[in-house]
């Protein structure tokens, strides 16, 4: 069986492409370095990381970028031979504008090399590339309508204006034609995340609509003619849990087909699952695929009959997903493990290095900086987990701070740090940021920091159990002693903070340095370990 979602915790907009028995998923990673996440399989049930590949300067570069912006819904194709990724660089969130470049990089296999990009257009978002069967590409995205009072995490039908169609010459590297906006959306609107398949004369189109909140809904309509009219599905969406709030899978939309190599039909689609009784969604967008069959209609239907997604799915093969396991790293290479990333810079030798024993952070702007900031950190993937970090710091000024953090963004973390205190020199202070949008305020959990002795390895710790989270420290193999109060881990969510529509990547959990006197004083950790308790 198929146990969604097969990509657990922040992977969104899943766009998933096959190439003989291999198949690949392709999704955004927002202001998260290095850019876009392709995922692996040949079942359809057990993934894997296998590449992300914007990864240089000359790629993609995000300082500045503000939360939930940079890439936003990749495209994943294959054709001549070459894999085609096409993907947007978002460089604003709020305001009437969105500043959405989009571009298209290759690469003769996943792992590389992929190319340098070329530029395509900056009309709008959610590009995407569609191979024809007599050689011509046809280049896809959403167009963005300034005009409307549809700012933020308040989206407005208006502002998504259509779906635009214009051939790409991929010999000139460039746009040709007339541009042709060949779909409105249905009247459920914002219409957004399109992509194009093709069977038996017929051009589909599958659509993102409803925000990417809880009114989400995979959308079809199909045509004769690649520029259109095109008609509506009989049930206008494939996929939608808008109607049903007690589903498993929330937020169901945004979406691709595949084909088996036997013919068996199947499509991607984003999910949440928020925490019990709340509409907080600490796992952020998952990725989830669900079976599908065409009828005598010529149209695509859900294999289960329902417009509501499943959460065990038919799988292609006999095939069983496996467990999850702990994730345990100790820094001996100089190489950064595959489960981590970090914040915006294309320039990772600033903000971390390796000393053969450690991961060494070297203390940058503070923490929530969009520009550079060093935070190291993986994705959240399990509503109960613990994690546990050890560091060398030795901070001379209360502007040092190192240590663990559960983050999602400048706005919502919570961060528990070895610093110095005029009193007590090295201590434990816990910095929160509980939502607090726009301005980013600190509170400080702690009645008054807890003193450290004045040199030596900390440890530190955090569970999670749904909506709380706990701190823990211990110093000399001691016991493991809890610091500061239960504090609010739901907030560390899509919803957290500014609401529904307001962020939608994802809760992290990972180790964070900053030194905001200029010093860039830097802390060694030299273990880090990832335990996940259920799901």
């Amino acid at each position: 069986m198929i146990v969604n979602p097969v990509l657990p915790g922040f992977n969104p907009d899943p766009s998933i492409c096959r190439v003989g028995a291999d198949y690949y998923i392709a999704t955004s990673t927002f202001e998260w370095y290095p850019g876009v996440q392709i995922h692996h399989s040949r079942d359809l049930v057990n993934w894997r990381l296998a590449r992300r590949p914007l990864d240089r300067a000359s790629q993609l570069d995000m300082r500045g970028n503000p939360d939930s912006c940079g890439i936003w819904a990749p495209c994943l194709s294959y054709a001549d031979g070459l894999f085609w990724l096409v993907y947007t660089d978002v460089k604003r969130y709020d305001g009437n504008f969105k500043d959405a470049h989009n571009y298209i990089v290759t690469a003769p296999s996943i792992e590389g090399p992929w190319s340098d990009p070329v530029y395509v257009n900056s009309s709008g978002f959610d590009p995407s590339l569609f191979h024809d069967e007599n050689g011509r590409k046809w280049f896809l995205n959403m167009v963005w309508n300034h005009r409307t009072d549809s700012i933020g995490g308040s989206p407005k039908h208006p502002a998504f204006a259509g779906i635009l169609l214009q051939e790409y010459d991929a010999k000139a590297g460039r746009l040709i034609g007339e541009t042709t906006n060949i779909f409105a959306g249905s009247p459920h609107g914002l219409v957004e995340g399109p992509h194009l398949f093709k069977r038996e004369g017929w051009y589909y189109l599958t659509v993102a609509e409803g925000g990417t909140g809880y009114a989400h809904a995979v959308t079809m309509a199909r045509s004769r003619d690649i520029a259109g009219p095109y008609e509506l599905h009989p049930q206008v969406h494939l996929f939608t849990s808008k109607d049903d709030p007690e589903a498993s899978l929330q937020r169901a939309g945004h979406g691709q087909i595949v084909e088996t190599p036997d013919g068996a039909v199947y499509h991607t689609h984003l999910c949440s699952r928020p925490l019990p009784g709340t509409r907080r969604s600490p796992l952020g967008r998952e990725t989830a695929i669900q079976k599908c069959v065409w009828k005598e209609d010529g149209w695509l239907y859900p294999a289960s009959g329902s417009v509501v997604p499943e959460v065990r799915v038919p799988a292609p093969v006999d095939e069983e997903p496996r467990p999850p396991e702990p994730v345990e790293h100790l820094f001996e290479d100089a190489a950064l493990p595959e489960d981590f990333q970090w914040l915006r810079t294309p320039y990772p030798e600033r903000i971390f290095t390796f000393t053969g024993s450690a991961l060494r952070l070297i203390g940058r702007e503070s923490i929530g900086s969009w520009f550079e900031q060093a935070l190291v950190a993986r994705r959240q993937e399990h509503h109960r987990y613990r994690a546990e970090t050890e560091l060398l710091f030795q901070p001379v000024t209360f502007q040092q701070a190192a240590g663990l953090t559960t983050y999602y963004n400048r706005h919502k973390f919570h961060f528990l740090a070895v610093t110095w205190h005029e009193r007590m020199e090295r201590a434990l202070t816990l910095l929160s940021c509980p939502g607090d949008w726009p301005d980013g305020r600190l509170s400080f959990p702690l009645s008054e920091p807890v003193a450290l002795p004045g040199e030596g390895m900390v440890e530190l710790a955090v569970e999670v159990e749904g909506a709380t989270q706990q701190f823990f420290f211990r110093f000399g193999g001691g016991d493991w002693q809890p610091i500061g109060p239960q504090l609010d881990a739901s907030v560390i969510s899509d919803e957290g903070g500014r609401g529904e529509h307001g962020s939608f990547t994802g809760a992290f959990v990972g180790m964070a340095c900053f030194d905001t006197s200029g010093a860039a004083r830097s802390a060694d950790f030299t273990r880090f370990c990832y335990h996940p308790n259920g799901t």
